[in-house]
Formats: structure tokens, sequence, C-alpha cells
């Protein structure tokens, strides 16, 4: 995998969801056949979506763990299906050693662990010695009861940089991390929102950025819509991360929110080309 062409700063990749469990929180169900998942990875991939991401185990609100072997016979087949007949970089989102060794084995190249690898500590060991990439997500035991915005946003910054500095201890490339500041895990609907409106805050942790905020709750508590209907909630969220420079977004709606960052990678393209004319000019 080329880390310049992957994690270069200035472009938002988008980051497909396919969900092969019967119970996540907004298309449980929905991918748990070979063809289903054959078809919605051709259209993903036909609508602009750069990486796929793969997950057995549903981390929604009040989730049930599954067992080990449960999520490989969900995972692994998923997989080794996308890479025999796509050409597309595959990522897996687990916080299980055991399914993360196999899904790299089947040609995964990165492991999206919501756990922060904390649940799951011979992660590290295992990412370092394949020389895999790995997204590490903040996500608490249990919510921080701070209010000011700036304190918390300190908070988040300061245990992602704990969490990729024992990452980088136990051996993981410091360009094959990806943080992500974790909307909805550990977080009150406030907390959400300090992050969602200060995104660039975590460009100064210097490593690439991801956002998962797909269809969450913290957009159905402003919306008042069910998951099925918050897209164009989750497309507001893509452009402000786009703007703040996040390498990548973790979306269900791949078209739409493609388009959204399109546009708005030509207008910071532009703005910064103007901004260059101007400064000559004067």
């Amino acid at each position: 995998m080329n880390t310049a062409e992957w994690l270069h700063e200035g472009h938002t990749r988008i980051m497909g969801i396919l969900n092969v469990t019967p119970d996540s929180f907004s298309d449980g169900g929905s991918y748990t056949t070979p063809e289903a998942v054959r078809k919605r990875v051709a259209e993903m991939i036909g609508e602009g979506a750069d990486i796929i991401d793969v997950g057995g185990e549903s981390t929604r609100p009040g989730f049930k763990s599954v067992d080990v072997n449960e999520e490989l016979k969900r995972v692994i087949p998923a997989v080794k299906l996308i890479k025999e007949e796509f050409d597309i970089p595959v990522s897996v989102d687990t916080t299980k050693t055991a399914v993360a060794e196999e899904a790299l084995s089947a040609g995964a190249f990165m492991i999206n662990d919501v756990s922060g690898l904390f649940m799951a500590r011979s992660m590290t060991e295992l990412i370092a010695s394949k020389e895999a990439f790995c997204c590490l997500v903040h996500n608490r035991k249990e919510v921080l009861r701070v209010t000011d915005t700036i304190e918390y946003l300190e908070s988040v910054c300061s245990e992602l940089e704990s969490i990729a500095a024992a990452a980088e201890k136990a051996g993981i490339r410091h360009e094959s991390i990806i943080l992500d500041p974790g909307i909805g895990f550990a977080k009150t609907h406030e907390q959400n929102m300090m992050i969602l409106s200060n995104l660039e805050h975590f460009r100064k942790l210097g490593y690439p950025l991801l956002l998962g905020a797909s269809r969450k709750s913290v957009i159905g508590n402003i919306l008042g819509l069910p998951p099925s209907e918050r897209t164009e909630g989750t497309i507001a969220l893509s452009v402000l991360a786009a703007g703040a420079g996040f390498g990548f977004v973790r979306v269900h709606d791949i078209k739409e929110n493609k388009r959204a960052v399109l546009m708005t990678e030509s207008l910071k393209s532009f703005r910064r080309e103007r901004r260059g004319a101007w400064t000559i000019s004067r």
C-alpha cells in the first residue's frame, strides 16, 4: 500500500461501510449473503468508494458482543470475496485479534479498531508484525463529565496522543496510524457536538484523521429522523471533515458524500489558488 497515495494531506477518501451483521443500527441484515455483498460492493465502487470497511459485529449503543468464531464466519468470506473479485482496498472493523489476523491474511490492508487497541492488547503486536495500517478510535470506558469545550477537546486529543504513542511503542509505524475522534463512543450529545463543531482542532495531532459519524444518533437528535433518513445530515458532517482536512470519512451513502467531498475540495483548491494570486498582486 502506497502511504503517500492513501494518506497524503489535502484529500479526503471515502470509506464505504459494509456491515455483514444481522443487527447493525442502520443496515443490519442487508448484506449477509455472498450475492448481497457482491452487489453492494459493486455499487459502492461505482459510486466512488476508495476503501471498503467490513464489519462483523455491531457497535451500536447496547450491542451484544459476538463470539470470535461467529465474527470470523461473517467477516472473512466477505473479505476474500472482495479481494478476489474487485480491485479496491479493504479494511476490517474489529476489536478481536484473531479476526484481524485472518482478515489481514485474506488481503485486508487496515484494521479499524473502535477500542483504540485497549480491548485487545495483542492487536498492536499483530499490526506491527504485519506492517498493516490501523485506525485507532477514541473510545473511553466511561463518559468523561466535562462540559467546557476547550477542556474536552484537549482531553480527547491527549487520549488520542496516548493511544498513538502506545501503538508506536509496540512497533506500529507512525505513517500507518489514522486517528478517529470517536463520534458516538462514550460521549454525550453535547460532547459529540463539541467535536463536530471543532474538527480542525484535531489537525494538531499530526496524524491522518477519520470521521465516522454516518447516520449516527447525533444527527438523529438534531433532525428528529431515523437512521435511514440521515443522509443529508451525514453529508453536512462530511463537508465539515473535508474542510477541516480529514483524510477519511466513513459513510453508508457513497455517491452523495463523494460528490459533496469533491465539491468541498474543489472550493478549497480554488481558494488556495486565488489567495496566492491575491498575495502576489499586492
